[in-house]
């Protein structure tokens, strides 16, 4: 139980900063719609009416759950107002991305371990590509492939790969070079061949670092799909909820959308972990 109390008291602070801020943001509309009504609030009237409009600029914390709420358990997960659904479309991409992120970011790697070349040429390289931001590059992407004839799930997952093979590269490069050279000598010694130094001494000894960079892609590779969504005017995913609540001023549904995306990624990295501790077990390295 003390290990909740200190978690549980940085939760109870967000929420009272939130329902503080909502207070503060939304008073302007309160007071106006009193003062066209000549009447006075009090300051229970205040807090009541602040934590009850519409279209908020903040809305209260229980608006959003009871947001979450409808459109999830009492929406049917097929129904284009379930954030179940919507999940799903932007999951698909986010899973995709990854998988190609994850391969792509291995791969390049391990050239760049092996090959003194890839080393010097494709990593600066690597490196540069992160600098470009993604928001500039993502419509890009998607009227390249659109011209191409590809489109539906595909860009978005490129968008997402985009993100996710850096951190993948960084992590697996650092792993494959952190044996020491104590045990490499002992390796040349027993006369092993490259590739038996890199599956049984190199890669066991990367595990860490790559799961550690599969947490950081994971979540990088949800993001570029929320990303890829939103310039192709998409009607399903996290990303077409978050247009439509700005189009129409419904930021009730925005901060939904945003807390579903938050929670996909913490369940997300939380796959990975466990993967991770269950690797590392069978490994003898846990």
């Amino acid at each position: 139980m003390r290990n909740f109390v200190p978690v549980l008291t940085v939760v109870g602070v967000i929420f009272a900063l939130w329902y503080g801020a909502a207070i503060w943001l939304n008073a302007a509309w309160a007071y106006d719609k009193a003062k066209r009504a000549d009447v006075t609030l009090s300051a229970s009237e205040l807090v009541a009416d602040t934590w009850a409009q519409d279209k908020p600029k903040l809305p209260a914390p229980h608006q959003v759950a009871v947001e979450i709420w409808e459109t999830t358990v009492q929406k049917k997960i097929t129904s284009k107002r379930s954030l179940i659904y919507h999940s799903w479309i932007t999951l698909s991409a986010t899973l995709l991305g990854f998988a190609l992120g994850t391969g792509l970011g291995v791969l390049l790697a391990v050239g760049i371990v092996y090959n003194r070349v890839m080393d010097r040429s494709v990593m600066p390289w690597i490196i540069t590509s992160q600098t470009i931001p993604i928001l500039a590059l993502a419509p890009m992407i998607i009227v390249v492939l659109n011209a191409v004839g590809i489109s539906g799930l595909l860009p978005k997952a490129m968008i997402s790969m985009y993100l996710s093979f850096f951190p993948v590269v960084v992590g697996m490069v650092k792993g494959l070079r952190s044996p020491e050279v104590m045990q490499l000598d002992q390796m040349r010694t027993w006369n092993a061949s490259p590739s038996q130094m890199f599956w049984r001494l190199r890669l066991p000894s990367s595990m860490p670092f790559l799961f550690a960079s599969l947490k950081v892609g994971i979540a990088a590779s949800l993001v570029g799909a929320i990303v890829g969504e939103l310039p192709t005017g998409a009607v399903a995913g996290l990303g077409a909820r978050l247009l439509a609540g700005s189009y129409y001023g419904q930021t009730i549904q925005i901060w939904s959308a945003l807390i579903m995306a938050a929670a996909l990624a913490a369940v997300l990295v939380a796959i990975v972990g466990l993967v991770q501790r269950v690797m590392l077990r069978r490994m003898g390295m846990a």
